[in-house]
């Protein structure tokens, strides 16, 4: 198995050499990764209260992921190859098993001009503030709006920039899909992105994906980002996200669209290198159960996420409560249904 994933790196990296022989620059080989595991306790004494991912356990230490990226750059190209391991690994590719499972990203890259880039592979999806890294997330539990949003595509696209802005176009297989079995609905999705510099210290973000479901049904999600930077201590972001689906009812025929929308806020603060805070106030709405049939309402999540970090190891102790309207959404430890819940975790990180 690891023969052929050295041989796959091999074939990639020769075609990478194949395409920039005019390029003057000494290729090089960049290599990082990271490690992170945690320890959960929830209120309630249960893991049936956690309806977002990655962190579905109580009381026990759990494995998130350990990962490993390759990138390969020259002149014009560029090859990146980032595997993952672990149980946060297997999640947040659940529709493939064997090695593909571990494939977090794997693309090419070429930039025929400085303005145009395109990619050809699998990459992380442009929706949302959030990414399955957890060194690259300022909380470690995840927000309902990553959860229920797209993980990664796999097609082509082609990112283009412009003074202070970025547009990206791409054509894809349907969300979350390194490949498409035979016996699934066939159609293939479009993705977009504008990105705008309004300053040195605010960016805006706007992206769209449709998707045709392998059960025939049919939809699209809107997103916006917005970050700030205050100051040297305290930075902020916004995210948005509204989904829209239709079921096939037979015929050419679609039910009427249904919906969830959501919204994060999210306030950082470092008071120095070493210590800092977060805190995200999310609020999710899935009155008709689109997303989750559990859900069948809105619920409201803060979450309060501190940071130690000791040159490449970060510690987050993290402490989330959520309330929701749907009185049957949550349990207590009694097994009796409530509308809130609570839990508390600690994770470790490292990165290289």
């Amino acid at each position: 198995m690891l023969q052929k994933l050295f041989a796959t790196g091999l074939v990639l990296c020769a075609c990478n050499a194949a395409f920039s022989q005019d390029s003057t620059k000494t290729p090089a080989l960049e290599i990082s990764g990271s490690v992170d595991t945690y320890y959960k306790y929830d209120f309630a004494k249960t893991s049936a209260n956690n309806y977002t991912s990655f962190t579905k356990s109580h009381n026990s230490f759990e494995l998130g992921m350990a990962s490993l990226k390759f990138e390969y750059k020259t002149g014009k190209t560029e090859m990146v190859a980032d595997l993952g391991f672990g149980n946060r690994a297997k999640e947040f590719s659940y529709n493939d098993d064997g090695i593909t499972a571990a494939v977090k990203q794997l693309y090419i890259s070429y930039l025929p001009t400085s303005w145009l880039k395109l990619t050809a592979g699998s990459w992380y999806t442009h929706i949302g503030y959030e990414v399955a890294d957890a060194y690259a997330n300022r909380n470690y539990s995840m927000s309902y709006l990553f959860s229920n949003g797209p993980f990664f595509h796999t097609g082509v696209k082609a990112d283009i920039t412009s003074g202070k802005s970025t547009f990206m176009i791409g054509l894809t297989n349907p969300p979350d899909r390194k490949t498409v079995p035979d016996d699934l609905y066939r159609k293939l999705s479009v993705i977009a992105q504008y990105s705008y510099q309004v300053s040195d210290n605010v960016k805006a973000t706007f992206g769209y994906v449709n998707w045709r479901g392998a059960d025939t049904s049919k939809g699209s999600q809107y997103d916006v980002v917005i970050t700030g930077t205050v100051n040297k201590h305290f930075n902020l972001a916004v995210n948005g996200s509204l989904a829209t689906r239709k079921m096939y009812e037979g015929s050419d025929k679609f039910t009427s669209n249904k919906n969830w929308w959501g919204t994060a806020l999210y306030l950082n603060y470092d008071a120095n290198d070493l210590f800092g805070l977060t805190l995200r106030e999310e609020y999710f709405d899935d009155k008709n159960s689109t997303a989750s049939a559990q859900l069948n309402g809105h619920v409201l999540a803060s979450t309060l996420s501190g940071h130690f970090t000791f040159h490449s190891l970060t510690f987050i102790p993290e402490i989330r409560i959520e309330h929701s309207n749907n009185s049957d959404m949550f349990v207590k430890s009694s097994g009796d249904p409530t509308k809130s819940a609570g839990n508390f975790l600690i994770a470790a990180i490292y990165k290289f």
